[in-house]
């Protein structure tokens, strides 16, 4: 029969030669040592349950018994081989030994506990009991903690440990891709180990605040200017009329190019020519 598979698992986490030696958390251990022993508690019952022949290795051999009739005849009986033994025995099942469990140690309460939504969840040693939904334990999407404490996406994925976090459906269109959620206290832990301290964090985000305004005004004034140029092309109008020049009876005379000259009293335009 083959083993479970919580036992393939805790040989495979206590073998070196199956597994690498990753650093494991008190909470996985702890997970690791419950399987361990529901295993064993599993593996006792089931050799609990088998038949006592299957245990001992008795045999089915069928045997012959010679009952007298009282009539003048014997009747001989066939019956398997130990079945008188096995019925006048009885046979007493030792109980499955009590293995103490591996408890977690609550940090809001200090109450040892099996498990719960944080532990298995987000590796947090805080009992059911002591979970706060709506202010310490509470949760935030991806794009809210990248936004709220500047993080980026290697800032949750890459920086050691990564943060855990759970899948959730979008709940604006089921048909998007699944939210994931981290616990806030958690993000808040990593954007100080990412920005040291409190007052660094709000300069970040001052700075940020500023290039976001400056950047707005430049997309306004730019609006501006384009809606400043559209309304002086609308109002202006090009003159398409023919000019025709009127020059005045004065002729001056260059003596150099022997060349007469008139200049139009309206735009001043000069008309050179010759007198033959």
């Amino acid at each position: 029969m083959d083993p479970p598979e919580s036992e393939a698992v805790v040989a495979a986490a206590q073998d070196p030669e199956l597994s690498p030696k990753p650093e494991l958390s008190a909470a996985m251990r702890a997970k690791i040592e419950r399987n361990r022993q529901r295993a064993l508690m599993l593996r006792q019952s089931r050799l609990a349950s088998r038949p006592l022949s299957a245990v001992e290795g008795a045999s089915s051999a069928k045997v012959s018994k010679i009952t007298d009739s009282g009539a003048g005849f014997f009747i001989e009986e066939e019956e398997e081989d130990g079945e008188e033994e096995h019925k006048s025995r009885k046979v007493v099942h030792q109980p499955a030994p009590v293995i103490a469990p591996d408890y977690l140690v609550c940090d809001e309460c200090q109450k040892p506990f099996m498990d719960s939504y944080l532990s298995n969840s987000f590796d947090l040693s805080v009992c059911d009991n002591c979970r706060d939904n709506e202010e310490k334990h509470k949760l935030i999407s991806r794009t809210e903690a990248k936004a709220q404490y500047l993080l980026k996406d290697c800032d949750l994925d890459m920086r050691e440990p990564p943060l855990r976090c759970i899948l959730k459906k979008n709940p604006h269109n089921p048909t998007w891709g699944d939210m994931k959620l981290y616990l806030k206290v958690q993000v808040e832990k990593r954007s100080m180990v990412v920005w040291s301290s409190e007052e660094a964090l709000e300069e970040a985000k001052e700075t940020r605040e500023e290039n976001r305004e400056v950047q707005k005004q430049k997309r306004f004034n730019k609006k501006v200017k384009e809606l400043r140029r559209a309304v002086r092309s609308s109002m202006w109008t090009k003159d398409t009329s023919v000019h025709q020049h009127q020059y005045g009876p004065e002729e001056v005379v260059d003596l150099e190019e022997d060349l007469y000259k008139k200049t139009c009293t309206t735009c001043g335009h000069e008309l050179s020519y010759e007198k033959m």
